[in-house]
């Protein structure tokens, strides 16, 4: 019975594991590293976008602080457009265009970006972000004339030089309005100023500025006045020149009859208007700010460093974990193939049997191995054996020819018809042993003919026993025929006959003188059963599978006394087999042994 393997252990499902477990870590590691790698590139992106957009309201509020209008802003709006890879549209506050970087008559989007006013939002930052108030690029009445630059100047150099003499590292640089302020080395104004430098030349107000300073002051008192809130006269305006807010310079009467928190916010509200008002003639007007998507060509394949070192990285995971998973299933897989060759290889004398280790497919081939390995050891020790019993039946007829023939030339014996009989005796043993192993030749070679025809197996049974009724009344055992109804076979006569005529002789040289033979006929749904009994010694359990074998003998003298030469049986499951059908054996010890033929069934012929 063939041995069945169970599905966990089967080599196809082992495989199928195996690239499903690949597949699920490559999938694995391909999603995660999709998902990181577009995650970090939307990040990118948007970091990018924002810092792209973030620059051109920057550019922008920068040209309308330092521009009185909006002519000339074209040539900047279509370089900020070619840059970012985008369309920007500034427009008037009720839409009308200024300038655009897309073709005319391009409808704009439906939503302004932002709106572009250096007096009202201030995105001109050291660190990029936003804060509210005016533009420091806003410069109008507080630019300085040449002359009052170069003074400054050299004011700064000397605050600088005071600076260091006092271990104090500062860095001149120039504000907008062109004068020089002392800054630390994250750029912010020094704060603290040694006494020996504080001479306060450098941070008062020149004349230019003091101009613009009254006209300020002007502008916040009217306004002031309105509010009717009470200060001392005049109103202190005194500006630190670094930054123009005015937030602590002037002084709010204590006896005001407003209380002080609302009273201070009201001043401070027509001072940024009065600033405002005084710059407003420097500005360009207020504008709407429109983006576009991105228009730039597609990148197929742009990953940045870091990227490529992750899908590199992640790419090499996967090939590290195909290897190893491959590699350690190959292994399991070729250790016993590799087994199994080398014992392939062996010399065929030495029948080499390999372990089985494993219950898959390859352990059951291993178990196949070891069982092909085993019959061809038997198959090596038949074949010996039948060199052996040939020669044997060869021998002892020719032997008796030989020696007779001899003694006759000699003259010592006289060739007398009895001579003769026994010397054409021993030549019939002779051809049926040849005729035997003919017959079994043509049966391995598949070249038996056969010569079907219907044919009645009463008759088929009486016309064998007719055959040998002489031997076995010579043998004095009783061979009788019995058949129930008329079976008809489609068969070859001849070969038929023959099976069973080495079935009957082999059963008359085992059968005791006494006993009996008996053929039987009989149908059994489609086929018709033939089986030849008798009541001789039988057959041991441990000799019953090998009776078909060739030249099997259950015991050696007997076979040589009786004259048998191990090919009849042989001879009779070839001639069934060619018939389609098939031979069985049946025995007891003393009890006898039967011979079943089942063969298909025939049809009479239609003239009977």
């Amino acid at each position: 019975m063939r041995a069945r393997t169970p599905l966990r252990k089967r080599l196809l499902v082992r495989l199928l594991v195996a690239s499903v477990l690949i597949a699920v870590c490559s999938v694995a590691a391909t999603a995660w590293l999709a998902v990181e790698t577009t995650t970090r590139a939307l990040r990118e992106e948007q970091g990018q976008v924002l810092a792209d957009d973030m620059d051109v309201l920057d550019r922008l509020s920068g040209y309308a602080a330092t521009h009185p209008d909006w002519t000339g802003v074209g040539d900047l709006v279509r370089e900020l457009s070619e840059r970012i890879g985008r369309r920007i549209a500034l427009t008037t506050t009720d839409r009308r265009v200024i300038a655009d970087s897309a073709p005319p008559g391009t409808p704009l989007p439906p939503r302004a970006a932002a709106g572009v006013d250096p007096l009202t939002t201030d995105t001109h930052t050291d660190r990029g972000a936003q804060r509210s108030g005016v533009d420091p690029r806003v410069v109008g009445p507080y630019r300085l004339p040449a002359a009052e630059r170069a003074q400054l100047a050299r004011l700064a150099e000397i605050r600088r030089e005071c600076f260091a003499r006092n271990g104090v590292d500062a860095t001149v640089v120039r504000t907008p309005s062109g004068r020089p302020v002392l800054t630390d080395k994250d750029g912010s104004t020094v704060d603290y100023v040694p006494l020996e430098c504080a001479d306060g030349r450098l941070n008062t107000p020149t004349a230019a500025e003091q101009k613009a300073l009254a006209d300020l002051a002007e502008r916040a008192r009217s306004c002031l006045d309105g509010y009717q809130v009470e200060y001392y006269p005049p109103l202190f305006l005194g500006v630190d020149v670094t930054d123009r807010s005015l937030r602590t310079r002037y002084r709010l009467a204590k006896f005001s009859a407003q209380p002080q928190e609302q009273a201070q916010q009201r001043a401070q509200d027509c001072l940024d208007r009065a600033r405002r008002a005084q710059l407003d003639p420097h500005v360009a007007p207020a504008a709407h700010l429109f983006l576009g998507v991105g228009d730039r060509p597609a990148v197929r394949f742009d990953l940045s460093p870091a990227n490529r070192t992750k899908v590199v990285g992640a790419a090499g995971l996967v090939l590290a974990v195909t290897v190893a998973v491959t590699a350690a299933v190959a292994t399991r897989l070729v250790r016993p193939l590799r087994a199994l060759t080398e014992a392939a290889l062996q010399p065929p004398d030495r029948h080499v049997r390999v372990p089985v280790t494993t219950r898959d497919e390859t352990g059951i081939l291993a178990l196949a191995f070891n069982e092909l390995t085993e019959r061809r050891a038997r198959l090596e020790d038949q074949r010996k054996a039948m060199v052996s019993d040939i020669a044997h039946e060869l021998r002892s007829p020719l032997t008796n020819i030989r020696g007779w023939l001899e003694v006759t030339r000699d003259g010592l014996v006289a060739p007398e018809p009895a001579l003769l009989a026994s010397l054409h005796d021993e030549a019939l043993v002779l051809q049926r042993v040849i005729d035997d192993l003919q017959d079994l030749a043509d049966a391995d070679a598949g070249t038996l003919r056969l010569h079907r025809e219907p044919v009645r197996a009463d008759e088929l049974l009486d016309q064998v026993a007719a055959a040998h009724r002489m031997s076995a009344d010579t043998a004095g055992v009783t061979l009788r025929t019995s058949a129930d109804g008329t079976p008809w076979l489609d068969a070859d006569p001849v070969r038929m006959r023959q099976a069973l005529g080495n079935l009957v002789s082999n059963a008359l040289r085992h059968t005791p003188a006494g006993g009996t033979v008996a053929l039987t006929a009989r149908r059994h749904g489609d086929d018709v059963v033939l089986e030849v009994a008798d009541t001789g010694t039988g057959i041991g359990p441990e000799d019953l599978p090998h009776v078909f074998d060739r030249f099997w003998r259950a015991g050696k003298s007997r076979s040589r006394r009786t004259g048998g030469s191990g090919l009849g049986l042989p001879i009779v499951r070839h001639l069934v087999a060619a018939h389609g059908g098939t031979a069985e054996a049946a025995s007891e010890p003393g009890a006898g042994a039967v011979f079943t033929l089942r063969l298909p069934g025939g049809e009479p012929p239609k003239d009977t």
